[in-house]
């Protein structure tokens, strides 16, 4: 019978199917941070185990940390008592148990799903957990990857496994060639508004088609990280000669064990005729830079339509309406017609190297507009930190009047210093628009690193081509 890529990876790891109905899978790989595995180690704690197997087990402090912090910058540094805890409790924790990580002081520390990657930790064929939704990142490089819960975090520790129901397969189709200007996080977006953010609901996303495999990991990526604005648990794409590029220039396998690797990856891809649930295409070459106009990542226009009017007849128009009053927009109005305060550009969507020179390339020369407040540029770790400054990315942002900052999670979301104000409104790269998300009562638009790019130069949202 034939499989999809989600099949061969799932019968894989099974190892039984329990009274339930659910299925305990084994786990390849497992990343920590702060916020999540606190009570994870506590339970550990209380029923007296240790972690299963240690080398499956990586992290790094990422979404509380401060992004301004200097070569004496320690834990002692960090101001909310709850951040500095969570912290200094991972520090505790993995030199207890022995779980390897990258600390606050590291160069290799960073967002948990940009150093996985670079560091040779996320390799082709792998099942991976992290109490992070955005794990799905990972499903890049053609592995089954998804967030877990605090609950699971302590169950992978101790085990090695997971309890799980297989999920549904879906196919999205990306063809075409995208026009000047249009990036994967236009094109992830574009799907979002068009299945909603219910539409991947009980599924792993498979993304294939002439657009995929024309592109980089890094693009990839960025796909895969926002299947789960879709409502999907996974996001796949099948490893190619792209993805063993990129695992040869990065991996810590030595050459013996890439080759035998490679002809193992190479089986891992949907059989000809599998069968989906569900199967989506998209002509990307139609597609305009897209931007968020409202609170959910699926209320979406290109970037010079018009709101949607909540007057219109539709079942979404009390949202649409609550969503128009927190953002502060009206109807008939553009999203070039609005002013922005500040520019995020980061997160685990969008802080790769990849991500930056894009971003530099639109700046380049030029300067932050005087109705930006702030401007801040977060690279997701200290490798691609590391990269952009040897490249002179940084003094690229910092002429144009940008803050150059340390790796972190920063203003994704609001639980480190980098926040929006009330009422504030930012043009940003990351992955989710929520009410209060970057700040309370700030106003978020989810965006493309070059556009996001743009607004800081001229104050507002504009044509890229």
């Amino acid at each position: 019978m034939p499989k999809t890529l989600y099949d061969k990876l799932w019968e894989e790891h099974h190892i039984c199917e329990l009274d339930s109905g659910e299925s305990l899978i084994y786990i390849d790989r497992h990343f920590l941070h702060e916020v999540t595995s606190p009570q994870a180690f506590e339970g550990l704690d209380q029923k007296n185990l240790v972690p299963w197997r240690l080398g499956a087990n990586i992290a790094t402090p990422d979404h509380n940390v401060p992004t301004s912090r200097g070569d004496s910058f320690n834990t002692d540094n960090i101001l909310d008592e709850i951040s500095k805890i969570q912290v200094v409790e991972l520090d505790k924790n993995c030199n207890k148990f022995g779980i390897k990580q990258f600390d606050i002081k590291s160069s290799n520390q960073g967002i948990v799903h940009v150093i996985g990657p670079e560091l040779g930790y996320t390799i082709p064929g792998m099942t991976i957990v992290c109490g992070d939704s955005h794990t799905s990142t990972h499903g890049a490089f053609g592995c089954l990857a998804m967030g877990i819960g605090t609950s699971e975090v302590e169950h992978v520790l101790a085990t090695q496994t997971l309890k799980i129901s297989k999920l549904k397969n879906m196919q999205v189709i990306f063809d075409g060639k995208p026009k000047a200007g249009v990036s994967s996080k236009d094109i992830v977006l574009f799907m979002i508004k068009k299945i909603g953010t219910a539409g991947g609901n009980g599924h792993a996303i498979e993304f294939t088609g002439s657009y995929i495999d024309s592109i980089s990991m890094e693009a990839r990526m960025t796909i895969c990280n926002m299947a789960i604005e879709a409502g999907a648990k996974v996001g796949l794409v099948a490893p190619d000669e792209t993805t063993f590029n990129y695992v040869r220039e990065h991996s810590f396998l030595d050459k013996d064990m890439l080759a035998e690797a490679v002809d193992y990856w190479k089986t891992l891809k949907s059989d000809e005729d599998a069968v989906y649930g569900k199967k989506v295409k998209i002509d990307v070459s139609d597609i305009k830079p897209q931007i968020t106009w409202g609170t959910s990542p699926e209320m979406v226009i290109d970037f010079d339509e018009i709101i949607p009017s909540s007057k219109t007849p539709s079942k979404n128009s009390k949202n649409i309406e609550l969503a128009k009053k927190y953002m502060g927009v009206e109807d008939n109005q553009k999203l070039s017609d609005l002013k922005f305060d500040k520019v995020f550009i980061g997160s685990c969507t969008n802080s790769r190297i990849e991500d930056l020179r894009e971003a530099a390339n639109v700046i380049s020369g030029k300067t932050v507009s005087n109705d930006i407040i702030e401007a801040i540029v977060v690279p997701g770790s200290g490798a691609v930190k590391s990269e952009a400054e040897s490249e002179g990315l940084d003094k690229i942002f910092t002429a144009a009047g940008f803050i150059w900052k340390d790796p972190g999670c920063s203003m994704c979301l609001g639980m480190n210093p980098d926040q929006l104000k009330p009422y504030e409104r930012c043009a940003s790269t990351s992955n989710r628009n929520f009410e209060g998300r970057q700040g309370n009562m700030g106003r978020t638009h989810l965006m493309s690193p070059a556009m996001a790019a743009h607004v800081a130069i001229h104050g507002k949202v504009g044509d890229l081509s």
